[in-house]
């Protein structure tokens, strides 16, 4: 299989943490109903509040591209600037071990 796997890291500025939390927690519906979504998974640091991971698989990087595109993220990426303490950091994998 030649599936893509992302992890998305994203920081929030301490005075937006609920406003982007809120934005991104209605990204994980839409998203999994996507084609070529295998799994996609929101999570938020242990110790930081302010930093939410995303664990993303897709069928395809073309899947991946497609959802880039989608209509529902047009919200969070039109005010990236004013919610973000840096920028979205995307770390591409390659999977080693068996999938089960």
């Amino acid at each position: 299989m030649n599936h893509v796997t992302i992890i998305g890291t994203v920081t929030a500025k301490p005075e937006t943490r609920v406003e982007l939390q809120k934005l991104l927690s209605a990204q994980v519906g839409p998203t999994r109903q996507e084609t070529g979504c295998i799994n996609y998974d929101f999570h938020v640091d242990a110790t930081d509040p302010c930093v939410f991971v995303f664990y993303e698989n897709w069928r395809s990087q073309q899947d991946l591209d497609a959802h880039m595109d989608m209509p529902h993220l047009t919200a969070l990426f039109s005010q990236v600037d004013r919610l973000l303490a840096s920028p979205v950091n995307i770390r591409y994998l390659k999977m080693h071990s068996e999938i089960m």
